[in-house]
């Protein structure tokens, strides 16, 4: 593949990767498949003679998508999210085409820097103190890959940050272990922060909170299943659940809860369309 080829066929694949995007709320989140459902549907060996980008990417429909689990899809609730949008796989599309591998400074400069300098944005944006960040005083530090675990992922529980705090803090810089695997990938906070803005991100986030909340709340009012009231939390619009009546059940509790996740997905719909 030459240059003139790979501009035509980077043009194909964001149209792709746009397409997926679009109608992933069509796909099924979780596949029906088996464990080894691959193997059989691809040769045993590499072929001999080059293949078309065409058959390739149906056989990525055709073979790959029917075993993916879709984790930008709307109905994904598990693990957790993965944070990707637009501007994220267009840095990543760049972090490819640099190709470096940030195993040290002199490896690839910028690739060190500006991952320093995007954790400083970070933490300024979370308003954390700084301590926490690299420049001038600050005595923090840290890569992309290093964070720290703040609550478990399946009962939200949280560490002890007055204890936990202290010792992260003074772990020893020479400790730290650099993946050889590291990439660029602060280029990705690099376009998603510059793209976005931090007005734009606090926008976004804030999206979930009120307006649509807003307009389900509407619409479970309206539909005279059940009754929810809101409540404000400093500047959120945040719909309260309270079990009320002595004569509640488990299945009153989880009819509701049917209830309203079916008309929170008739009202991300409609803010899609």
């Amino acid at each position: 593949m030459n240059a003139s080829e790979f501009r035509r066929r980077g043009k194909e694949m964001v149209d792709y990767m746009a397409n997926y995007m679009e109608g992933i709320e069509g796909r099924q989140v979780y596949p029906d498949v088996e464990p080894g459902y691959l193997r059989p549907l691809i040769p045993a060996a590499a072929p001999q003679e080059p293949d078309t980008f065409e058959d390739i990417i149906n056989d990525v429909e055709k073979i790959i998508m029917p075993g993916v689990t879709h984790w930008h899809s709307p109905y994904f609730f598990a693990y957790f999210p993965t944070a990707s949008s637009y501007p994220a796989m267009l840095a990543d599309m760049l972090c490819g085409a640099i190709g470096c591998i940030g195993f040290s400074w002199a490896a690839s400069p910028a690739c060190t820097e500006l991952e320093t300098v995007m954790m400083d944005w970070l933490g300024k944006m979370l308003e954390l103190p700084k301590a926490f960040l690299n420049e001038k005083a600050g005595e923090g530090g840290g890569v992309i890959q290093m964070v720290a675990t703040l609550g478990t992922t399946t009962c939200c529980s949280f560490d002890n940050l007055l204890e936990v705090g202290p010792i992260w803090l003074i772990t020893d810089y020479r400790h730290w272990q650099i993946p050889l695997g590291r990439r660029f990938r602060s280029l990705k906070m690099w376009f998603v922060f510059r793209m976005y803005g931090v007005k734009g991100l606090q926008a976004y986030i804030r999206k979930g909170s009120n307006k649509v909340n807003e307009a389900l709340l509407q619409r479970i009012n309206s539909a005279k299943k059940i009754h929810l009231v809101p409540c404000h939390l400093r500047d959120k619009f945040v719909l309260r659940f309270a079990i009320c009546s002595r004569t509640v059940e488990s299945a009153h509790v989880q009819r509701a809860w049917e209830h309203i996740k079916e008309l929170a997905a008739d009202v991300l719909r409609a803010e899609r369309e």
